[in-house]
């Protein structure tokens, strides 16, 4: 059986780690990044996110879109969904928590000047904003920078420690530029302090299930 909800948009929604009964899509497939090249382009046509109900069908658009404006994608904790809102034009990045049927709620705002668009996102357990790319940076709810290997990826911070997935390569022969019959490729958790010296290294990926629990597997 084939359901429809309840207005079409034609766009690439995907459930929300975290619980089952909402998709998301982005009306528009750039980051918060691309603000940053979209300014000499005349500006940024804006995107909003629209989440569909998998239970009644049922479709939510939080926010109107406008110029100038990019959504990020959302998470879910604490038992509602939070995103990132860039305002180029107020030279903002918002934080918002939103339960459908209801209003956004503004949680936060930062000023764009100093945080970095790069790799800006949200991760759990609790929410945080972050970016990265050499090096890790928290921004809030707590303050927090340190370099990291370029594999490594900030998945979570719980407990004061940061867990970050790193992707491993063996056998990989580079005389040929192929993998050898040796290779492998798999995934590890690396566990950092607030400081980034790390606690703990082990095999293995971290994974979300629908009901918010973490594993490694």
């Amino acid at each position: 059986m084939i359901r429809r909800a309840a207005s079409i948009h034609g766009l690439y929604a995907e459930t929300i780690p975290g619980q089952k009964r909402y998709a998301c899509a982005v009306t528009d497939s750039s980051d918060l990044y691309d603000l940053t090249e979209w300014r000499e382009h005349g500006g940024y046509q804006g995107s909003v996110l629209i989440f569909y109900d998998l239970q009644t069908g049922a479709v939510y658009q939080p926010l109107e879109k406008k110029r100038d404006v990019i959504c990020g994608r959302p998470v879910f904790a604490d038992r509602a969904f939070f995103f990132l809102r860039a305002d180029d034009q107020a030279h903002t990045v918002t934080l918002y928590r939103y339960l459908p049927e209801t209003e956004p709620e503004v949680i936060t705002v930062l000023p764009m000047a100093e945080v970095d668009l790069y790799n800006l996102r949200l991760i759990g357990e609790h929410v945080h904003i972050v970016s990265e790319n050499r090096r890790f940076v928290c921004y809030w709810p707590e303050r927090m920078s340190f370099e990291k290997d370029s594999h490594e990826t900030a998945v979570l911070i719980t407990e004061d420690k940061v867990y970050l997935e790193a992707w491993v390569e063996e056998g990989w022969d580079e005389e040929r530029h192929c993998a050898s019959d040796d290779y492998r490729y798999y995934h590890k958790t690396v566990v950092r302090d607030s400081d980034g010296r790390v606690l703990k290294e082990e095999n293995g990926a971290l994974f979300q299930t629908p009901e918010g629990d973490w594993w490694i597997l």
